[in-house]
């Protein structure tokens, strides 16, 4: 029948969260974000004629991308690369330039992968297939912290070894606070994410004093006992 919806489109294993970050982040081209909205979409079950009428585009169009993605997967999203780009760069090489920090002039701490792109005089596509390939996330960061603890070692061991083998009859408990946490309430009601457009919430708020959580896990059963 020419009305009925197109089977669900599958996605790949960990493509559902890198379309849910392309929908979020505020840095994604458009082109790029109205495919993976198609994209997830399709996935979930959506007809081709309604996502055409919801992303503002043609059939055929939606048609188009769904079938790049079957075929290419996410890198089916990105835009070709132009005839006539001036350097070509292997991946090896476009990661090697990554894990450089930029140049003064940019203004930035991290590549975006058309900054990068257009410092190295290639195209926009073959950075985040780089990107991908290597496992490369330049906008990600984590911390960390080094003990100056001498004794660090021996209290480790300690612990470790109270959790793996506890005393007879004994319930160990491992036991933290948070400290310090705000009561906000923002001055508007939250506005819920929807395709396309990510959650959204008002820049002000009152506040209602702090609180502190105490949870303690008991290591035999997981079991947590939490009190505010």
């Amino acid at each position: 029948m020419a009305n009925s919806p197109a089977p669900a489109l599958g996605l790949r294993d960990g493509d559902a969260a890198e379309l849910d970050r392309l929908l979020r982040s505020t840095s994604t081209p458009a082109g790029l974000a109205r495919r993976a909205r198609i994209v997830a979409l399709a996935a979930e079950g959506m007809a081709n004629s309604r996502i055409s009428e919801v992303v503002g585009t043609s059939v055929p169009t939606v048609l188009k991308w769904r079938s790049r993605y079957l075929h290419d997967g996410l890198d089916g999203l990105l835009d070709a690369e132009r005839c006539g780009r001036p350097r070509h760069l292997d991946h090896a090489a476009v990661v090697a330039a990554t894990l450089k920090s930029p140049p003064k002039k940019y203004g930035v701490t991290h590549w975006s992968s058309r900054l990068l792109a257009s410092h190295l005089g290639i195209g926009n596509a073959t950075v985040a297939r780089a990107w991908r390939e290597y496992g490369v996330q330049p906008w990600r960061s984590g911390t960390f912290k080094f003990s100056t603890d001498p004794e660090l070692v021996a209290k480790v061991t300690d612990v470790v070894g109270l959790y793996l083998e506890p005393p007879e009859n004994a319930i160990v408990l491992c036991v933290d606070e948070k400290s310090q946490i705000q009561a906000l309430d923002r001055t508007a009601p939250m506005l819920p994410m929807q395709p396309g457009q990510i959650e959204r919430r008002t820049h002000d708020y009152k506040r209602h004093g702090t609180t502190t959580l105490f949870a303690a896990l008991e290591i035999a059963t997981g079991q947590v006992t939490a009190a505010v």
